[in-house]
């Protein structure tokens, strides 16, 4: 998520503390603490002792400039009620950071007589007080939850920015009650968001409705008692949209204290935590610089965030976000829009000839009330009764399907899948894929667009209009030029030029057309029959291997080619994947990359032709005792052979390729032992300026850079770091990351970490795979390693090129030792301490 984007949502919220009618009454509270029989009244704050929080009674302040709707930066928009909250003292763009009343604010007529006491009966509430003692109405209240409540209590403004009642009388420490237990939508350090087991209490986060508004949202974060961390939609049918599974939190800590270490905003700074015994389970993060800002919220659009202070450019900044896909959190634009989570700070739009049913919602940041028909739809009838209507269906193409479908299993073709919708009142859309017919009902939510990065989807769906909008929407297509509409529906287009081209080579074949991503000519590739590839592998009767998205078979072609045939499985997946490595594959060729040779498109029938490597994949090398060890001087021109590869699709082609999946699996061998790059299939075009997010995790776990997990722009760099933990790999002969474990047995043995080690002492021969029996030229060896810790350096600012790659490799530059990856010297640290 852009950084300015963060600031609008999360900084730009300003206070107003007006004058105290009352003035200086003898009731009034100095410094942190509130006193039995003293009450705080509008203009009256409590401030911790470190001066770092206040509370008092505020109201919600937007800069109208803030979001585009004025010039004037002193224009503001109000929330229509004040309310009871802790918030940064010290900081001039004022955040809350928890609210008491955020259900029920207090009007301005309200205000005046309103104050925050201690109850005869030991409560803490916020009051419409009468006569200035006796409460009239209840605006919030601990209401109970105090334990062993007494009059002779205090409250206190802890500097964590706990609000905590305390007994007069001393005790544990442990307080009466704690704001720390009823969190709003934003964490601090030392608290905890998870279960008390022994009082049942459940700590959870839920996000605010819009900047000036802190109701309850549509996004909360919670703990569950099996541990898992979740984030769930609060609209109906509470969809978990994002989560770490349960008994892993552990590993979580490890990974966010790696990422927090390699971001020089927070290295040193935070501390994640998770604690699960008898009594509780929960989540939390400490602080070791007591003059730093941070705050974790769960935001208005659903995202996690973690937020720090930027004294330089006074603004907060998002350091980490999950999930890192805006589009990914349920019903976020709201029914009838489509999400583009690459589209900067406008991520929302509505369909056509829809309209926002509130545009002041959608400025202060609430799209979940979506868009409306400008025209209602024109039906005559009843779900169960034939009905009468001139509706038609406009399509969106290359969209994710909205939740909640509903399948027409007796609709032979797309005609009865659309007649089958139009016969329904309530049917909004419909979609018809692989002989599937699938309606939807209502409202149409989470309809995310491909943005050819980090959605991917090439369904269609048919939105249901009013001949009127239909009839409208054509006449205002007609005015703008054809090659701008075909731009407009597929954002890389359909780009003709092949399929005419592809036509003319192959016309004796049976062509089914499809579009494909930015191939301007065939480059020579064929498109065959499904017949003679079946015939080419023998029924596909000799399976090379077989992966994730399906199987690959060897075959002959004209008796002298031999091939190997990929054969995709699943319709949305595979059809995905065929997309991806036609488009990318397709396009080029270089002496290190697999080369395409043809596909076949025939009805849901995916399959794709390469030149055969009689040598299989380099992971059977390495890691299998059955296949032949690769001597050093094959091993060595192998990884300067895949970086050359590398170099090419990230500098050399037209578009920037990041292939996403650098792994020994998909590094071919041919029968000179070259290796060939293969498995386009999450490969990415990112252009030359990398200013796009990929939205979705792609890749294997053990090779992923650790930007993936961070929210940020993706860049070449995240092959780079892949690519130096192959390296590790070819050095050592084995796993870097055989299973994924915490045992500090495992800490000690995980290779990189030995590697840096013997790196630094000058210890090669004990990192070189032993079935070589010392036969390796150490200066090369060393080269190897240096160039695969640089590779995986943790800030991508400081891996190199796949351009310097090569040059170091080719020994034609030189680089200095590598310092230790801070990822790596947090599992070193944690097993030393172990």
């Amino acid at each position: 998520m852009a950084p300015l984007y963060i600031v609008l949502l999360v900084g730009l919220i300003s206070l107003s503390s007006p004058h105290n009618p009352f003035g200086s009454a003898a009731t009034t509270p100095n410094g942190d603490t509130l006193a039995a029989g003293q009450a705080l009244a509008v203009g009256d704050k409590l401030v911790s002792r470190n001066g770092k929080f206040a509370l008092g009674f505020f109201r919600f302040r937007q800069s109208l400039a803030a979001i585009g709707k004025s010039t004037d930066e002193n224009t503001t928009i109000s929330s229509p009620g004040w309310y009871l909250g802790i918030w940064f003292d010290k900081i001039p763009v004022c955040t809350p950071v928890w609210i008491a009343n955020r259900e029920r604010p207090i009007a301005e007529s309200e205000l005046k007589a309103t104050r925050l006491k201690i109850s005869t009966d030991g409560d803490l509430v916020v009051a419409i007080l009468h006569n200035h003692t006796r409460i009239k109405s209840i605006f919030w209240t601990t209401n109970g939850t105090i334990a062993n409540r007494t009059r002779s209590s205090s409250v206190v403004l802890m500097n964590t920015g706990n609000l905590a009642v305390l007994p007069k009388a001393p005790s544990n420490g442990v307080p009466l009650w704690q704001s720390f237990d009823y969190p709003a939508d934003v964490g601090l350090p030392s608290a905890k968001i998870g279960w008390d087991k022994v009082i049942r209490l459940n700590r959870f986060g839920i996000s605010k409705k819009s900047l000036i508004d802190p109701s309850f949202g549509s996004y909360s974060i919670h703990v569950d008692t099996d541990g898992a961390l979740r984030l769930t939609s609060r609209i109906s049918p509470y969809v978990v949209y994002w989560s770490w599974p349960p008994g892993k939190l552990a590993q979580l800590v490890q990974v966010l204290d790696g990422l927090m270490d390699s971001d020089p905003r927070t290295k040193g700074l935070l501390t994640p935590r998770y604690q699960e015994n008898d009594q509780e389970v929960y989540f939390s993060y400490n602080k070791t610089d007591e003059s730093a800002s941070v705050f974790v919220e769960i935001g208005i659009s659903g995202q996690l965030k973690l937020n720090v202070w930027s004294r330089a450019k006074e603004s907060w900044e998002t350091v980490y976000a999950q999930p890192s896909d805006f589009c990914s959190a349920y019903a976020v634009c709201g029914p009838f829009t489509v999400c583009n989570g690459n589209s900067g700070p406008l991520f929302c739009d509505c369909m056509e000839t829809f309209s926002r049913k509130s545009s002041r919602d959608w400025d202060l940041g609430d799209r979940t009330g979506g868009c409306a028909r400008n025209t209602p739809l024109d039906c005559i009838g009843s779900n169960k009764s034939k009905t009468s209507s001139t509706d038609v269906f406009h399509p969106i193409s290359r969209v994710t399907l909205p939740y909640d479908e509903q399948r027409i299993e007796d609709a032979a073709t797309q005609t009865d899948c659309a007649e089958a919708c139009l016969n329904d009142c309530s049917c909004t859309a419909y979609s018809y894929e692989n002989s599937k017919c699938s309606v939807w009902h209502g409202e149409l939510l989470n309809v995310n667009l491909d943005d050819g990065i980090g959605i991917s989807s090439q369904d269609v769906l048919y939105l249901r209009l009013a001949a009127r909008d239909f009839q409208s929407l054509r006449e205002n297509n007609k005015r703008i030029p054809r090659v701008i509409i075909g731009a407009s529906i597929v954002s890389f287009g359909f780009l003709m030029l092949m399929v005419l081209l592809m036509v003319w080579i192959g016309n004796r074949f049976k062509w089914f057309s499809v579009p494909i991503h930015g191939i301007q000519n065939s480059g020579g590739i064929v498109a065959f029959r499904y017949t003679d590839l079946g015939r080419a592998t023998k029924n596909f009767s000799e399976m090379l291997g077989s992966g994730g998205f399906g199987s690959v078979f060897k075959g002959v072609l004209s008796q002298t080619t031999t091939i190997a045939v990929k054969r995709l499985d699943g319709a949305r997946q595979g059809e995905k994947q065929f997309r991806a490595e036609v488009s990318s594959i397709g396009l080029i060729q270089h002496i290190n990359l697999v080369k395409l040779i043809g596909f076949c498109c025939e009805g849901d029938k995916r399959l794709l032709v390469y030149e055969h490597m009689p040598n299989g994949s380099l992971d059977a090398h390495l890691f299998k005792g059955d296949a032949i060890i690769l001597n050093w001087s094959t091993r060595y021109q192998i990884a300067i052979g895949v970086a050359r590869g590398l170099c090419y699709l990230h500098q050399s082609c037209r578009e920037c390729i990041i292939h996403c999946d650098i792994k020994p699996e998909n590094i071919l061998l041919d029968a000179s032992f070259v290796p060939k790059i293969a498995d386009f299939g999450m490969a990415a075009f990112v252009g030359r300026e990398f200013s796009r997010v990929l939205t979705t995790f792609r890749g294997t776990v053990g090779y992923l850079a650790p930007e993936w997990l961070s929210g940020v722009a993706i860049t070449p760099k995240v092959d780079v770091y892949s690519f130096g933990m192959v390296l590790l790999e070819i050095i050592s002969g084995k796993r870097n990351t055989p299973e994924v474990c915490s045992k500090s047995s495992y800490d000690a043995a995980y290779f990189p970490v030995q590697a840096i080690s013997k790196l630094h002492e000058g210890d090669l021969q004990s990192l070189v795979d032993p079935q070589l029996h010392g036969d390796f030229d150490l200066e090369e060896a060393e080269r190897v390693c240096k160039v695969a810790f640089w590779c995986i350096q943790d800030n991508e600012c400081d891996r190199p090129t796949m351009g310097e790659v090569v040059r170091v490799l080719e020994g034609l530059q030189e680089l200095n030792m590598p310092p230790m990856p801070r990822l790596l010297a947090a599992i070193t640290e944690r097993s030393d301490s172990v």
